[in-house]
């Protein structure tokens, strides 16, 4: 039987077109009232950008990211006084959760599949780098479920009750979870749904349809700016790395 290469190299341009994208998720209509700020902490100078700016060039680096969405606040004009090349999506929510359930509508509405992959990223994470976004890409791409960035639990861990330790608690398996988290957008939007608004983050959902997402090790520097004292540290962080 003649083999026909041209048949072949069609099959192959065909599978390509129908492979997976790679879309980043980022929900950025938080007030940061732990912050001790005037505003919402994405937007507080940090090295001389708003936080927010950092945190979407790490994205921006990584080629293989087909398109960054920012899921901002209803009414939040921040990105009409300063474009970005990322779609700006102002349908957050009162939760976490909600947010990220409307923003993943707003990328299947921009051209993404249930197919395509999500990196979902806290915007106050600003010291996410390119190089563990592809980590996390090159653990995942290949997985079933998906997976987040995490790193092990070093500090010994305690139960408080009425600000008092009441108990040492077992460490060898805790992880503190990180983000991005990376899952396909139908899983994770069923995974939403099913979970309710109460989740904290992408993984509890998907945990909650019996899934199992895959730890892939993250950094310590990848923390999410929180508390006044935190700005500090990350503007020290981010001029060490401008050098």
């Amino acid at each position: 039987m003649h083999h026909d290469s041209r048949m072949d190299r069609m099959a192959t341009s065909d599978s390509n077109k129908t492979a997976p994208r790679f879309y980043a998720l980022v929900p950025c209509a938080g007030t940061g009232s732990r912050a001790g700020t005037n505003g919402p902490k994405q937007y507080e100078r940090i090295a001389g950008q708003p936080l927010v700016w950092h945190t979407l060039a790490a994205f921006a680096a990584v080629k293989r990211i087909a398109r960054t969405m920012v899921v901002v606040a209803p009414g939040d004009r921040f990105f009409e006084r300063n474009p970005t090349s990322a779609l700006v999506a102002a349908c957050g929510g009162g939760t976490r959760a909600q947010s990220v359930s409307n923003g993943l509508y707003e990328l299947r509405r921009a051209g993404a599949t249930e197919n395509d992959w999500v990196l979902v990223h806290d915007a106050a994470r600003c010291l996410i780098s390119p190089v563990l976004i592809d980590k996390l890409i090159d653990a995942c791409e290949g997985d079933a479920v998906g997976g987040l960035l995490a790193i092990k639990l070093t500090d010994t861990l305690k139960r408080e009750e009425g600000g008092r330790s009441r108990e040492t608690l077992e460490r060898d398996d805790q992880w503190l979870a990180q983000t991005p988290q990376m899952f396909r957008i139908g899983m994770l939007l069923q995974a939403l749904e099913h979970a309710g608004g109460a989740v904290t983050d992408e993984a509890s959902a998907i945990e909650s349809l019996g899934q199992r997402p895959l730890l892939v090790t993250g950094g310590a520097q990848n923390f999410k700016v929180t508390y006044p004292e935190d700005f500090a540290f990350a503007e020290a962080v981010l001029k060490a790395r401008a050098r």
